[in-house]
């Protein structure tokens, strides 16, 4: 057996990778498995985006290899969707790269910028990604709290009183996962602020904005924020595009380059065809986002009367395609909880502390489960 390397000591297998390989194999067994638990859109792309990308098979460069840059026009498909959607000017030619998703690219800012022992700030609850990839690129996780009390934002006094003379970088993710939390200007220019003080890069991943949410907004709208800051996003919930593996990350042309070094030695550009339909969904009319948005607001509801049933609390204006509820006073671990619903109603959530310690006796329901599924849940109980 040939011996891994030491890096793999620092991460466990990601939690839905396991946990979905137990609930199929529940499923294969008979079981009437409804899986709330991950935040996979079962809605198709717009009709418009599959016949780009139908179409585009029969371009003559449509099966070469593509540049790591992306498409000039998905480039300035992005720039006229920030300008139009944020109020935020990007220049498509510098400022911004298309992704493999925007999980691929919590890697590549990572490698682009952190040394070994370097320190990361990373929000607890937070996406865990973050945490997994400094550590495989050997970097130190340093958390920092979001509490229900304080509205899920971070309180940077306390943030300051710990030492940031080795942190380079830190993690955002608003409107955040998996408590719904919107961000706002007021917070993002004290953030930027900070980074200035402390030589941070600060990195919003923002891939929530247009699910159950009237007030878009992008860090890189502050003034100043270009200097100290990096934006991902993605089209995976926004427009259903989640196996299509279409994000991007914007900022400043030198940041983009350190992204985009690292990049291009580990792909070989995204197919053309999917970089058709992104540029077909960034150009889709409001309509979209409102349709979209009745129907998951609907789901929320049941979603509510689920919680309800289950007596927890939650959060009625927050946003995203999550229900984030506190369990009852008196209940055990979450994991105990949402294991018991699964073993015994075949109902899937997810606990709230594989999001980090603050997460403890919290659940996370997801939106991506058909209004029939979701009543037939409440039924269950």
């Amino acid at each position: 057996m040939i011996e891994v390397a030491k890096r793999l000591h620092t991460v466990e297998e990601y939690y839905f990778s396991k946990k979905l390989r137990e609930v199929r194999e529940l499923a294969s067994q008979g079981k009437p498995i409804i899986n709330m638990g991950i935040g996979s859109p079962d809605l198709a792309p717009s009709a418009e985006v599959i016949e780009a990308l139908k179409n585009s098979v029969f371009d003559f460069n449509a099966h070469q290899y593509q540049s790591y840059q992306g498409l000039p026009e998905l480039r300035q498909a992005i720039a006229n969707f920030y300008q139009t959607h944020f109020n935020v000017s990007l220049d498509y030619n510098t400022e911004i790269l298309p992704l493999m998703g925007s999980k691929e690219g919590i890697l590549h800012v990572s490698m682009a910028f952190l040394n070994e022992g370097d320190e990361v700030l990373i929000p607890d609850p937070g996406y865990p990604t973050y945490t997994s990839v400094t550590n495989l690129v050997g970097g130190k996780a340093k958390y920092y709290n979001l509490h229900e009390n304080n509205g899920w934002l971070p309180d940077i006094n306390e943030i300051e009183k710990q030492d940031l003379s080795k942190v380079k970088l830190m993690w955002l993710n608003y409107p955040h996962m998996p408590t719904g939390t919107n961000g706002n200007h007021q917070l993002f220019e004290k953030l930027i602020a900070f980074a200035k003080k402390h030589k941070i890069l600060l990195v919003n991943d923002n891939p929530y904005s247009f699910v159950l949410n009237e007030n878009q907004v992008s860090i890189l709208n502050i003034q100043g924020a270009k200097e100290v800051v990096l934006e991902l996003n993605s089209l995976s919930k926004t427009f259903n595009m989640a196996g299509w593996r279409v994000g991007m990350v914007m900022g400043n042309k030198d940041n983009i380059n350190a992204v985009l070094k690292v990049k291009s030695n580990m792909d070989s550009g995204m197919f053309y065809g999917i970089q058709k339909g992104a540029v077909t969904a960034l150009q889709l009319s409001t309509d979209w986002y409102k349709q979209l948005n009745e129907l998951y607001k609907k789901r929320r509801n049941l979603i509510f009367k689920l919680a309800d049933v289950l007596k927890c609390t939650y959060d009625k204006n927050s946003v995203g395609m999550f229900v984030w509820a506190k369990l009852p006073e008196g209940v055990g671990s979450a994991e105990d909880f949402i294991d018991n619903i699964l073993y015994t109603k075949s109902i899937f959530i997810t606990p709230g502390t594989i999001f980090g310690s603050n997460g403890k006796g919290y659940i996370r329901f997801s939106l991506c489960v058909p209004e029939e599924k979701i009543e037939e849940a409440i039924n269950r109980f």
